[in-house]
């Protein structure tokens, strides 16, 4: 998936903005908590949220490890981007996405729903 790409679809989750963080990378948040961290090229490693199933199963794979810094959040680091189809992404991003708002306040997430 390239960068325009992850943008356009991460853009269509309520709520999501991004913003640089550590001058170079680009962050996908919701209501200020990250769930994907990524560069601006499209060969860029991409970090993202799992659920603890899904991190014991991506680390197996090629191109996919533990996240540096991050790993013991269960976020995993595609090193390859094409270690993922296009569906794949948009599977684990969306996960990604809700396992962060799903940790928000009751309060955040319900504006987050109410969102158009």
């Amino acid at each position: 998936m390239t960068t325009e790409k992850m943008q356009e679809f991460c853009g269509t989750l309520k709520g999501v903005h991004e913003g640089i963080k550590w001058e170079d990378h680009l962050c996908f948040m919701v209501a200020e908590k990250m769930f994907c961290i990524t560069g601006f090229n499209d060969n860029d490693q991409v970090s993202f949220k799992v659920t603890p199933e899904d991190f014991a199963l991506l680390t197996e794979r090629e191109h996919i490890i533990q996240a540096p810094y991050f790993a013991r959040n269960q976020w995993v680091a595609v090193q390859k981007r094409s270690a993922l189809k296009q569906a794949e992404w948009k599977e684990y991003l969306q996960k990604a996405y809700e396992l962060v708002k799903v940790k928000l306040p009751k309060k955040i997430q319900k504006e987050i729903d109410e969102l158009k």
